[in-house]
Order: C-alpha cells, then structure tokens, then sequence
C-alpha cells in the first residue's frame, strides 16, 4: 500500500514539475480584451483651450422661448451649441444682467433681470467664469448684483469685474490648467461712476481713460502672476460697425501693460480683431444668445477659440455663430 502511495505521489509530482518547466519555456498567452478602445486613446494634449463668446442676455423674449419651446427648461438655449462648447478647458462670457429675483426695476426699458433658474443652463453649457463689468449689472439695483455675485459662487462659477468691495471688484482671477495660469480681469467704461465698486460698497470695474496709467500699473502687476492675461472689456457703441477712439486707446492701454488678449463687448455685433503689439485685441464678439431679431447682424457673433502653448498664445481661430429664431446659437456645419 506504501509502495503504490509513493508511486502516486511521485507521478503527480512530475505532472506539476512538467507544468512549471513548460510555464518557463513556453511564452505567456496573450489577454484579448473585447470591445476594448485602448489602441485608439490619443496622448494627452498639453495645448489649453479657451471659448469666449459674446454677450449672454437670457431674460425678456429668450426666456419668452425657454417657457414655450423649451418647456421651461433652461437648458434650451444652449443645445444646439453644447457638444462645441465641451470642446473648451475654460469657457468664458459676459453676462448681460443680474441673474436674480431680488430688487427694483431701475434702468430703461431696456432692463434684463434673469431667472435665477438660469444658472442650470449655464451650468449645462459649462461656463467657467464670467464678466459682470457692463452697464446692465445695476439695472434692478445693487441688490440684484450682490445677489448674483452670490449665485455664481454658490454654483462654483467665476466672476470678474464686480464685487462686494473695490478690492474685488478690480482683482484677478487665475485658472490654473495643464500647468499654464490664465488670469482674467474685465472692465468697463459704460454707465454712472456711481456704479464703480468702493473701499467699503459693491459695484463693477468701472474704469475711464484718465485711469490709463493705473490701468497699465494693475494689468502689468496682474501679468507678472500669469502666463497668459486675459482681458475683458466692455465698451463701445451699440450696433456701431466701427470701434470708438475710447475703446481703441483703452484696449491698447491693456496690451501695454501686458495682456495678452482682450476680448470687447457690449456692440452686439461683430467688431473686427486687431493684432496689437505682442498682443490680440477683439474689439466685439457680438452676440451670443440674445433677441435683438431685428437685424442680421445683432443675429450672430463669434465664438473666439484661444489655443495656448507652451504659456503663449498659439493662435486665435474666429468660429461664427449664428442664433435661431428661438434665440439659440449654433455653428453652421463646415461643408
């Protein structure tokens, strides 16, 4: 019984040495993973990605078209333009009015006072950060800017060109993506020094062209902690084709003190881009979603895509976007 027990033992011993030896000599099998996309995943791109659009006004006869067509989801305006904007690292625009339900109607008729429910759909688009530095930010009182300062960064979204104090309102704000810092700051030139933020008030970057030279001293103290400076300014005459002298000496007082781009609203058309320097000057992106139907100009804007590389601006592609009669902007697919 012993003798056949040993020779039992033995046998299998062998079964397991010969297993090993033909694991050692024989090459390891290939693992096929079905469905698997691996072979197709691109290597990270180390270029950053910026969208700024034109001005964003979602009250008045384009929530009229969030109610009616878009069942009052305000998501509406953006789904024709939503897989562009993806595209984007940062996603930058100026905000034409309070996003609030707090506060008097004070300005003109032509007032905007957004929904707060708004915020979802500039959630869903993706925005990153916004100007507040223009001249409808007071038109339902300062309550309604406080209010909105609020939302934004509730909702973990970034604002420039306004705040609860001076200091604020005039700082830089940097993102910092794929190791390039982008600072952005905006301004504007528009409405009643009243509305300019002070030592101990709320209220916007409201600048003038006797501020050039402290202008110059901020953009270049705000360039020396960025790789990139990004400028917003919202200045200008509304649906005028030429730019002003005031707009033009105070984008160019920019670039002198070191932004590499600004980037101009309030005209709701397009103003054209001018190579300034060693810097971009984007005189007016136009609209973005708006319901100035009137015109077929006031019907489109640009979306400006900035492509950065090693810390520097790359170049600058003008992408045109067109607004449906519901007030929705898209890009026209490229034949």
């Amino acid at each position: 019984m012993g003798k056949f027990l040993f020779i039992g033992t033995t046998i299998v011993l062998v079964i397991i040495i010969g297993f090993i030896v033909l694991s050692l000599v024989l090459p390891p099998r290939e693992i096929i993973i079905e469905n698997s996309d691996a072979s197709l995943v691109e290597p990270e791109n180390p270029n950053v990605t910026i969208f700024a659009v034109g001005d964003i006004m979602l009250d008045r006869g384009v929530e009229y078209e969030i109610q009616k067509e878009g069942k009052g989801d305000f998501k509406f305006p953006f789904l024709k333009i939503a897989d562009e904007l993806e595209k984007a690292d940062i996603l930058f625009g100026n905000l034409e009015g309070p996003i609030s339900d707090k506060g008097q109607k004070v300005g003109s008729i032509y007032s905007f006072h957004t929904n707060p429910k708004a915020i979802e759909g500039l959630k869903y688009a993706g925005f990153d950060i916004f100007s507040l530095a223009n001249n409808h930010m007071f038109d339902y009182q300062r309550i309604a800017l406080e209010d909105t300062m609020r939302i934004l960064e509730e909702n973990e979204m970034d604002y420039v060109g306004a705040g609860f104090k001076e200091e604020e309102a005039f700082s830089l704000k940097i993102k910092e993506i794929k190791n390039t810092k982008i600072g952005f700051l905006a301004y504007t030139n528009l409405g009643p020094k009243t509305w300019k933020a002070t030592k101990d008030g709320s209220g916007i970057a409201w600048i003038s062209e006797g501020d050039i030279e402290k202008i110059k001293k901020d953009v270049g103290e705000a360039k020396q902690k960025t790789d990139v400076l990004i400028v917003s300014f919202h200045s200008g005459e509304e649906y005028a084709t030429n730019t002003t002298p005031s707009q033009i000496s105070l984008a160019r007082a920019f670039v002198d003190g070191g932004a590499d781009l600004v980037v101009g609203h309030h005209p709701h058309i397009i103003q054209e881009i001018e190579r300034y320097k060693d810097g971009w000057i984007a005189y007016s992106l136009g609209n973005f979603i708006f319901d100035q139907d009137f015109s077929e100009e006031t019907m489109k804007g640009l979306l400006l895509e900035v492509i950065i590389e090693d810390n520097k601006i790359k170049e600058l592609n003008q992408k045109e976007i067109k607004i449906s009669e519901s007030f929705q902007p898209y890009l026209e697919k490229e034949d």
